[in-house]
């Protein structure tokens, strides 16, 4: 095959990437995102652009923020592609800085029904934490609709994350007692660093405004209760962080739309090993992440909803935000 070919393919599967992105993610979310990857994906001078950056820089969720980081909310696909091809050079430096490090507390929502019925305490340790709001599940109220938890603790005003579940869904009766709690992340966010806020601002979806706000008030939170964030790679640094929770507790380990950045060789070693050194693995991912554990869950789930499993058992189809859970174990 010829290297025209190649990058013929290659524009075709990244076309394809941006359709599915569209369809299974945006739709019924960003009307403007589904918009503009739409619009990606039938612009080859876009994909062309998009081409020239390394494979993990090329995806959607990075590409949008870039932009609106760089060029402010465009109000629709031709003032977006406008931007884009005016401001080359500086999308492509900026897209190469950054990353999406999306920390979206609410997806402690989903969570929150597998920590409350394990043996309290809990140790818990995130993989992918970046700024480490969701090791605070303790810290926020939450509202299923037929039950509602909120935190004791109100020196900080907490954010209020509402969760839409099905009649399985096991709703928590207390929010779960954690003894010890710590962050892995390739690059930490410090919330400290006004710069690195915005950019977590700007990863959130432009027309969920009220998901803004519930970001703004967990960052209120961590910035009071400074959760322990480690710098490190989960292939070579976990085993480290790992060893440091206390046998007196549950040790969980935990991830959220992560694994699907890190090979499948790597992934599937991650599988095998990581109950090795914790006594539960939850994981909340893409069902392509984990096949193996997609099949175990019979139907497939909704398009765009994530899978949620603890040690290899799918429990529940959440919402990529925590907006909803259906339980099906």
């Amino acid at each position: 095959m010829t290297p025209r070919n190649d990058k013929q393919d290659e524009r075709a599967r990244l076309s394809a990437a941006y359709r599915r992105f569209a369809a299974d993610e945006a739709r019924g979310r960003s009307p403007l995102y589904e918009e503009l990857a739409r619009g990606v994906a039938a612009d080859s001078e876009i994909l062309d652009f998009l081409l020239a950056l390394p494979r993990p820089k090329r995806q959607p969720n990075l590409l949008f923020a870039a932009a609106r980081s760089l060029l402010g909310t465009p109000d629709g696909w031709n003032r977006f592609r406008r931007g884009v091809t005016q401001r080359k050079d500086a999308l492509h430096a900026l897209m190469l800085m950054r990353s999406t490090q999306t920390n979206e507390p609410g997806r402690c929502a989903a969570l929150l029904p597998v920590l409350a019925r394990l043996p309290q305490p809990l140790a818990l340790l995130e993989v992918g934490a970046s700024a480490g709001l969701c090791l605070l599940p303790d810290r926020y109220g939450y509202d299923y609709g037929e039950g509602r938890l909120m935190s004791a603790r109100r020196d900080v005003e907490p954010p209020i994350f509402p969760c839409a579940v099905n009649a399985a869904t096991p709703i928590p009766e207390a929010l779960p007692s954690i003894a010890w709690r710590a962050g892995l992340d390739l690059e930490p966010v410090d919330i400290a660093d006004r710069n690195q806020v915005a950019w977590l601002e700007t990863l959130v979806w432009p027309e969920q405004t009220d998901r803004l706000t519930r970001l703004r008030a967990a960052l209120d939170i961590a910035a009071t209760d400074k959760p322990r964030l480690v710098e490190g790679d989960l292939r070579r640094d976990l085993t480290r962080l790992a060893n440091e929770m206390p046998r007196d507790a549950t040790r969980v380990i935990f991830h959220t739309a992560v694994l699907t950045y890190v090979g499948p060789t790597e992934r599937a070693e991650f599988a095998r090993s990581v109950t090795s050194f914790c006594d539960v693995w939850i994981a909340n991912e893409a069902p392509q992440v984990f096949p193996d554990i997609a099949a175990r869950a019979g139907t497939p789930g909704p398009r765009g909803q994530f899978l949620l499993a603890a040690n290899g058992q799918p429990l529940a189809w959440a919402d990529p935000h925590g907006a909803s859970l259906d339980w099906i174990a």
